[in-house]
C-alpha cells in the first residue's frame, strides 16, 4: 500500500515544546511505519501505529488542527492494516472515525484535505467489497473442507494438508466476516490436522498460530490467551531460525501490551476526541446560522433604509 503524504506544518510550534516534540515524533514514525508497510510487515506496522496513538495522547490540545492532521493520517495507517490482516470490522471503525475528522479539515482546507478524503471513501468502498467477497466465498470454502473431510477420513494420504489450509481459510473468511469464536474453532482444527501431517511444530504451525493469536487480540477477553499462544509458539520460532516469525510474534505480543496498558486513560481520550469534534461541529453549525441570520437583518435593514430614502 501507498501511505498517504500529509506533511506538517510545525513553523507555530517553539522547537523545544513538547507539542513540536509530540508531532514531529509522529511524523518520524509514520516514515517508518511507511517502511514496514511496504514490506508488508503489517504486525510490526501496527505495533508502531498503536505506539504512536499512544503518544499523541499526551498532546495538550486536540483542536489543533496540525495534532488533527496527524492524528488522522495515523488513523488511516491503521484502518489499512488492518485492512490487509483482512480485519473488515475493525477498518471500518477506524474509518468512521476518520470520516468524523476529516468532515471539519476538509471544510477548513479543501486543497490540503480533499485528496485524502477520496482516498478514505476508496478504503471504505475496498472494505465492502472485501467483506462482500469474504461472505460469498465462506459458503464455498466450507464445501470444500466437508469434502476433504471425507478424503482424509477415507485414507487419502496428500488431503490432509489440503485439509488443514482449507480450515485455516474457513476461519479467516470466518474472522473477516466478525465472527471471531467460530472462526477460531476452524484454527484449531487447522493447526490439529496440520500437526498430524508433519509430526511436529513446523514453519506452517507457527504461522497458523500467529494469525490465531492476532484474532484473538482483536477482543479484550481474549488477548491473555492470545499472549500465552504467543509465548508458547516463540521458542519453535527461534529453534526454525525463522527471524521473520519471531518479528511478526514479538511484534504481535507488544501491541497486545501497547492495547492493555492504561487503557482507560486511552479510553478517556478517545472519548474526549470525539466529543470535541461533536462540540466544534455543533458549535460550527450554531456559528453558520446565527451568521445567515445577522446577514438577513442587515439586508432587512438596508431594504428598509433605502425604501425610506426614496420617500
Amino acid at each position: 500500500m501507498n501511505q498517504i503524504q500529509l506533511p506538517l506544518d510545525l513553523s507555530a510550534f517553539n522547537k523545544k515544546s513538547e507539542e513540536y516534540k509530540i508531532l514531529s515524533n509522529a511524523e518520524k514514525n509514520r516514515a517508518t511505519i511507511a517502511a514496514l508497510l511496504s514490506e508488508e510487515r503489517y504486525l510490526d506496522a501496527m505495533e508502531r501505529t498503536v505506539s504512536t496513538m499512544r503518544e499523541l495522547r499526551d498532546f495538550p490540545d486536540i483542536e489543533n488542527i496540525e495534532f488533527r492532521t496527524i492524528f488522522s493520517a495515523i488513523l488511516f495507517d491503521l484502518a489499512e492494516i488492518h485492512y490487509n490482516l483482512k480485519d473488515y470490522h475493525r477498518s471500518e471503525k477506524e474509518l468512521d472515525t476518520l470520516f468524523k475528522l476529516l468532515s471539519r479539515l476538509v471544510k477548513e482546507d479543501q486543497d490540503r484535505y480533499g485528496e485524502f478524503h477520496i482516498l478514505a471513501m476508496e478504503l471504505a468502498a475496498r472494505i465492502i467489497r472485501s467483506r462482500k467477497k469474504a461472505l460469498d466465498l465462506l459458503n464455498k470454502q466450507k464445501e470444500t473442507a466437508e469434502a476433504l473431510y471425507e478424503k482424509v477420513n477415507s485414507g487419502v494420504a496428500n488431503a490432509t494438508d489440503r485439509l488443514a489450509e482449507a480450515l485455516r481459510k474457513v476461519g479467516e473468511l470466518l474472522a473477516a466476516a466478525g465472527d471471531t469464536r467460530e472462526a477460531l474453532k476452524f484454527y484449531s482444527e487447522a493447526i490439529k490436522f496440520s500437526k498430524k501431517r508433519s509430526g511436529r511444530v513446523g514453519r506452517k504451525e507457527i504461522k497458523m498460530t500467529i494469525e490465531m493469536a492476532e484474532i484473538m487480540s482483536r477482543t479484550r477477553q481474549m488477548r491473555e490467551r492470545a499472549k500465552r499462544l504467543l509465548a508458547a509458539v516463540l521458542p519453535h520460532a527461534i529453534a526454525l531460525e525463522t527471524l521473520e516469525l519471531e518479528e511478526d510474534i514479538i511484534a504481535l505480543m507488544e501491541t497486545i501490551e501497547t492495547l492493555e496498558s492504561q487503557p482507560t486513560l486511552w479510553k478517556a481520550f478517545t472519548q474526549s476526541l470525539s466529543t470535541q469534534i461533536h462540540k466544534a461541529a455543533a458549535y460550527a453549525k450554531r456559528a453558520a446560522k446565527r451568521a445567515s441570520s445577522n446577514e438577513a437583518e442587515e439586508s432587512a435593514e438596508e431594504t428598509t433604509t433605502s425604501e425610506g430614502e426614496e420617500k
